[in-house]
């Protein structure tokens, strides 16, 4: 099947192009070399085809949205001080949420405009990167090489990440999900049976060195549950989930479906954390797919990661990658 490119707008000068897979189950999935960014994302729902992404029908308000759909890093999450130390030396980042580092920096990955390569013999759009040495703050240069193949249902991510020397890389694919017909997730199912204990953090989102249990608290999903308290209201999370040290690898660690149960999510991943966001803070003014409008709520992240703020918590998986050990992540996400 023939995989459509076109042009979707223009950013710092620059062309940007964005293909779209196409699947025989009649799955559409949009993706921009801009950030490697997904979007749209459209399921076939009582023949009609429903968006399951936040995003927008243009490129232009991407570039002031909260990551919708993007592939952020070098270095996902949160780096406190924007600063860390790797054999011996410090290194100082670039901030750009108060004096810490987010999502990469202001000129991180999804700011960039990758070389794409459709591939239509597998139905695949392969990306490709080179982030200098120094980016961002980051040691070393990196030649980053991330393919998307969509079979059936299921869109398979495969991001690589080669270093010339010690650097770390921590990716993330920032997909904002909303696979209901309503404009908040609140009365989504979610199901984490796998998720035992979550990394404990203070008011500022930064890592404080705990992992907590989440038996028997508002963060246990080892039995699926909505977003809300026994009492109804809305329950808040932005927190990273901690897979349990052995799991199933060929049982999804997500399953979350939308309040109408017309279409369920199954994540798989070889990653060891899940960054759960239910867009407390989201309020974003530009018109989205449908004219809807993305205020708190309306969309939720299982962002498949490390640790966030590995760098500076040693007794966290490591991050730090090497010519010979480089950065390797696999994903995959059905939507049904």
């Amino acid at each position: 099947m023939a995989i459509a490119v076109k042009e979707a707008g223009s950013f710092e000068g620059q062309r940007v192009d964005e293909a779209v897979l196409t699947s025989n189950t009649g799955v559409n999935v949009t993706i921009m070399n801009w950030g490697v960014t997904v979007r749209d994302w459209q399921v076939p729902v009582q023949g009609e085809s429903r968006s399951v992404l936040l995003g927008f029908d243009s490129f232009d308000p991407y570039p002031d949205s909260p990551y919708f759909g993007a592939l952020v890093g070098r270095v996902a999450n949160r780096i406190r001080g924007a600063r860390f130390t790797l054999d011996g030396q410090t290194y100082d980042l670039t901030p750009n949420e108060g004096p810490n580092q987010l999502h990469g920096g202001p000129g991180g990955l999804s700011s960039r405009i990758w070389d794409m390569a459709p591939d239509t013999t597998a139905n695949a759009v392969r990306f490709t990167h080179t982030s200098p040495d120094g980016a961002m703050g980051y040691p070393g240069t990196v030649d980053f090489e991330v393919t998307y193949t969509l079979k059936g249902n299921r869109l398979l991510l495969d991001m690589r990440g080669i270093p010339d020397r010690p650097t770390p890389i921590s990716l993330v694919q920032h997909h904002y999900f909303n696979l209901g017909a309503t404009d908040t997730v609140l009365d989504h199912t979610v199901h984490m049976p796998y998720c035992v204990a979550r990394t404990d953090c203070d008011d500022d989102l930064l890592m404080n060195g705990k992992v907590l249990p989440t038996v028997d608290t508002q963060y246990d999903f080892t039995s699926p549950r909505t977003l809300r308290a026994p009492d109804g209201t809305p329950v808040d999370y932005d927190l990273n989930m901690v897979l349990a040290t052995r799991w199933d690898a060929s049982q999804p660690v997500v399953i979350a479906s939308g309040e109408d149960s017309a279409l369920t999510l199954k994540l798989w991943t070889d990653q060891p954390g899940i960054q759960f966001y239910n867009s407390v803070t989201t309020n974003v003014e530009a018109p989205g797919h449908g004219g809807r409008r993305y205020g708190r709520y309306a969309g939720l992240c299982f962002e498949d990661q490390m640790f966030p703020d590995a760098v500076n918590q040693p007794h966290f998986p490591a991050i730090i990658c090497t010519p010979d050990a480089p950065y390797a992540h696999h994903c995959e996400i059905e939507i049904a």
